[in-house]
């Protein structure tokens, strides 16, 4: 992968009022500043480190029907794939969607709806942003996907209306 990076050599000097900074900016006056040759020399190392690409797909969780009488939560699953490419570490974090990370909320007008995703099948370690008691998932890439289950749960006998509920959540991949 290439890295194209553009630095002007002309910099403004940082003491000048906005206004006369974007003037002579707009203008072509700009002085040279000493630390050009720094940045250029900093951007060439960074365009020399090899870059990596890692793509993922994603398929959401869906509970279908929520039973407000049920004693039982509401289970389900979905996937997120990650390919990265051989011995690229990764992190993936999720975000806390219309709630908080502890207590995820799923919406339907005015009306809401509590859930919470999670890393393994026991439902013990909440997926999240490795805040507030909550993790991130990490992994390596091996050059093909490496699949990832998302585990969901709505707690039980939640004195919800009829709707249909929803949430938005982003995966955050770090590698």
């Amino acid at each position: 992968m290439r890295v194209f990076i553009s630095l002007k050599l002309g910099v403004c000097r940082t003491f000048q009022p906005a206004r006369s900074a974007a003037a002579s900016t707009l203008a072509g006056t700009c002085k040279r500043n000493v630390l050009a040759p720094w940045l250029i020399a900093l951007a060439f190392a960074l365009t020399a480190q090899q870059g990596y690409a890692c793509t993922l797909n994603v398929t959401g969780v869906n509970f279908g029907s929520y039973d407000v009488f049920s004693n039982t939560a509401l289970d389900s699953t979905g996937n997120i794939d990650v390919n990265c490419p051989n011995g690229v570490g990764y992190s993936m974090a999720l975000t806390a969607g219309g709630g908080t990370h502890t207590q995820r909320v799923m919406g339907s007008g005015t009306d809401t709806l509590n859930y919470n995703l999670y890393t393994a099948a026991n439902r013990a370690v909440i997926w999240g942003d490795a805040t507030s008691g909550t993790v991130t998932v990490n992994g390596t890439g091996i050059g093909v996907n490496v699949n990832h289950v998302v585990y969901g749960r709505i707690p039980a006998l939640q004195n919800v209306h009829a709707g249909s509920y929803s949430d938005i959540i982003i995966v955050e991949l770090t590698f």
